[in-house]
């Protein structure tokens, strides 16, 4: 089963190994962002570890693909873990209401390792998450996706998504077309 673990030093050895050998946490300013991750671990792993766990949105504005900041939103990473290290998964949120702001794509993004792809893993991760998406209050959480992703729509779908629209993403991110599905939350999500 896959467990969901706050990032902590246990496990940082892992996640910096996944790093090194090529893995990007994310798809947006993917290599960018795995050498700031280094860079920050090397510098100071503890608030390094605590940025990524940031409930209150209280860290450093957000570097965009652009290179423009913008302010951080209130949010939570989890290593997503099952015989070792597979991948990462985070939720944001905005304080107060489920809408997120232009330059923000999506409530949850997930990336998994290569050599745990395919075997389900960000499925379980994201019906694991959607609990604690309930737990702040959102009556349903937002993921986007590229039109040519197949596998992470077909993630979503299986965590009950549904299209929802079309859309060219903000200029921040380049103004390409993207895919937007939404999971409804009841107040009592069950976990896979």
């Amino acid at each position: 089963m896959v467990e969901l673990r706050i990032p902590a030093r246990r496990d940082l050895p892992s996640y910096v190994a996944a790093l090194r050998a090529g893995w990007k946490p994310s798809t947006v300013r993917a290599e960018a962002l795995a050498a700031e991750h280094l860079a920050a671990i090397e510098a100071d792993a503890d608030a390094f570890l605590a940025s990524l766990h940031d409930p209150e949105g209280a860290g450093d504005p957000v570097r965009q693909p652009d290179g423009t900041l913008k302010p951080r939103l209130p949010g939570v990473t989890f290593w997503i873990w099952q015989d070792g290290f597979c991948g990462v998964i985070g939720l944001r949120w905005q304080p107060g209401s489920a809408a997120l702001p232009p330059y923000v794509l999506g409530h949850v993004g997930y990336n998994i390792v290569p050599s745990r792809q395919g075997q389900g893993l960000a499925r379980q991760a994201l019906a694991r998450l959607l609990p604690e998406a309930a737990a702040r209050g959102l009556p349903w959480v937002e993921l986007t996706t590229d039109p040519g992703n197949l596998a992470s729509q077909r993630v979503i779908l299986a965590c009950g998504g549904r299209l929802v629209e079309r859309f060219r993403k903000s200029p921040e991110h380049g103004g390409d077309e993207g895919l937007r599905f939404r999971i409804d939350l009841p107040p009592d999500t069950p976990q896979a």
